[in-house]
């Protein structure tokens, strides 16, 4: 089994039924926060931590992923005999040379663990990563989510989930570990529960996107029963995992906009604008205008 993490597992079947009817025909994953969409996003911090090869986990009505990372030749040419050469480098540079995308279907949509569980024969036997990318992270100069993550797991050689502090009225929202701290940014988890109620819930260090597991889940996830919502649930199968290996929690560096909301995907769009390069000192002239005293 190899140690490097060389591949990372992109879970996209979702419907993305809370941003219709905009996702009615187009992937929740291919909403543009600013001018990239969300899965660029992901597939660019995947390779700024040296993935080279990418698994989407689809659905039928998710071909605009496939086509969104695949070459468009006559869009290339128009942009070439235009002379747009800027442009033509940034539609050439989605994909980057020597990465390769592998592209699995659900055929039925029984949870993020049965998602994960349907990329077994392209992961294979080694470690390997999971990005989902409603979650969008700004590692705020410290490096990526998963390039951190992945800085922590060549020391420790184990399992690893992206945790953060979320409000204790908010637990049922997501899976909620028990830990004990390593250092200040790693704790060994003890326990793992899926979405509990803030009365149950034994911390409030959530589990949020990111996670780098040793192929032993896929076994685990084989004889993991439906919970919660009726799902095959990943956090069920990281439980059992904690019975036979070492798993930690990662605290990462940065901030997470939680852009599977309306809210959260909002916030990005404005702050991902405030620091587009083209876009910020124009786009800050409108918001002081329109933020300005008594227009509300």
């Amino acid at each position: 089994m190899s140690n490097q993490i060389r591949k990372v597992v992109f879970p996209v079947a979702g419907m993305g039924t809370r941003f219709l009817p905009a996702t009615k025909a187009n992937p929740k994953e291919m909403l543009p926060i600013v001018d990239k969409p969300l899965i660029q996003y992901a597939a660019e911090e995947a390779i700024s931590a040296g993935i080279t090869q990418m698994v989407f986990v689809t659905s039928s009505s998710k071909r605009a992923i496939e086509d969104h990372f695949d070459s468009n030749f006559e869009l290339e040419t128009l942009l070439a005999n235009k002379g747009k050469q800027d442009v033509l480098e940034i539609v050439r540079g989605v994909l980057p040379k020597g990465i390769s995308c592998a592209y699995v279907r659900q055929p039925e949509a029984l949870g993020l663990g049965h998602a994960v569980l349907c990329a077994r024969e392209v992961v294979g036997n080694e470690p390997f990563a999971v990005i989902l990318a409603d979650d969008l992270i700004d590692g705020g100069g410290y490096g990526t989510a998963l390039q951190q993550m992945v800085e922590c797991y060549d020391e420790f050689h184990c399992s690893i989930l992206g945790v953060e502090q979320v409000p204790w009225e908010e637990t049922h929202r997501y899976g909620i570990v028990q830990s004990e701290s390593i250092s200040e940014r790693v704790a060994r988890i003890r326990g793992i529960i899926e979405k509990p109620h803030p009365d149950r819930a034994p911390s409030n260090l959530a589990v949020v996107g990111r996670y780098i597991l040793t192929p032993r889940i896929f076994d685990l996830l084989t004889t993991t029963e439906r919970g919660a919502g009726g799902e095959i649930q990943l956090t069920d199968a990281i439980a059992k995992l904690l019975a036979e290996e070492s798993v930690l929690a990662y605290r990462f560096r940065g901030r997470r906009y939680d852009c599977g909301n309306k809210l959260g995907f909002l916030e990005a769009t404005v702050e991902y604008g405030l620091k587009h390069p083209e876009l910020r000192e124009a786009f800050l002239s409108y918001l002081r205008h329109f933020c300005q005293p008594g227009l509300f």
